[in-house]
């Protein structure tokens, strides 16, 4: 059955052949600033689970990939207006995005995002809540009525609580996990809320042979077991079973 899988896993590949003649090169839009997600090394260059994972989709995929960073506000937008092909930056799927754009098939299960904050006894609903701008858990503060204050970027949003302008940061818990790693300043709250429909690559709408070619790779992944394999080695969420 395993040797089954992979064949058809394989067959569904070759037909995106066609798709890598169209695109003589795919660029890859991520952000650069979410550990252990997408981050920038010391080199330079975009590394981290999504760097490791699209060099993978790329090559089963036969396609010639390079990476662009765009910040995240601005992020959705650059991908419709063609900056880049894809977007690839720890963005869970969502019905208001998937509105404006089309996403791949998951490549990581929905996970807990978590608060952090210098004490134990904040409660997230009375006091300030620090949330990335344009996040998921930016519009759930905003939902829930809480007092809610937006950052350009994430280490914006430790900072602040850092600084004492909010009282929490609420985020994915893997970023916020790898963020207050070897500090005891900082601690994880027991608080969890699952939101999202897991993390897919953003696609335009009118690639779909690009998001049917990108589908057929992350698939052949999941069979394989070699997305789990990465999403064990980068700790950015649960494995798929």
């Amino acid at each position: 059955m395993k040797n089954l899988i992979l064949t058809t896993a394989a067959v569904a590949l070759t037909a995106g052949m066609a798709m890598a003649e169209n695109h003589s090169v795919v660029r890859m839009g991520t952000e650069g600033a979410y550990a252990p997600w997408n981050f920038i090394n010391d080199a330079g260059e975009v590394d981290g689970f999504e760097r490791e994972l699209g060099d993978e989709l790329c090559a089963r995929a036969e396609l010639t990939c390079e990476w662009v960073t765009n910040e995240w506000d601005s992020i959705i937008p650059n991908l419709v207006s063609g900056n880049y092909d894809t977007i690839i930056a720890g963005m869970s799927i969502t019905d208001e995005r998937d509105e404006v754009i089309d996403f791949t098939t998951e490549y990581t299960p929905a996970d807990p995002t978590s608060f952090v904050a210098l004490s134990m006894d904040v409660d997230p609903a009375a006091g300030v809540v620090a949330a990335q701008t344009g996040t998921i858990q930016a519009a759930y503060i905003a939902d829930q009525g809480w007092t809610l204050v937006e950052f350009a970027t994430p280490e914006e949003t430790i900072a602040a609580v850092r600084a004492g302008e909010a009282d929490a940061v609420f985020a994915d818990n893997s970023f916020l996990a790898a963020a207050i790693e070897g500090q005891d300043e900082l601690m994880m709250l027991e608080q969890q809320v699952t939101l999202g429909g897991g993390v897919g690559m953003g696609i335009r709408e009118s690639d779909n042979e690009l998001r049917d070619t990108f589908n057929a790779a992350i698939q052949s992944m999941k069979d394989d077991g070699s997305l789990n394999e990465l999403i064990v080695k980068w700790e950015v969420a649960s494995t798929f079973e």
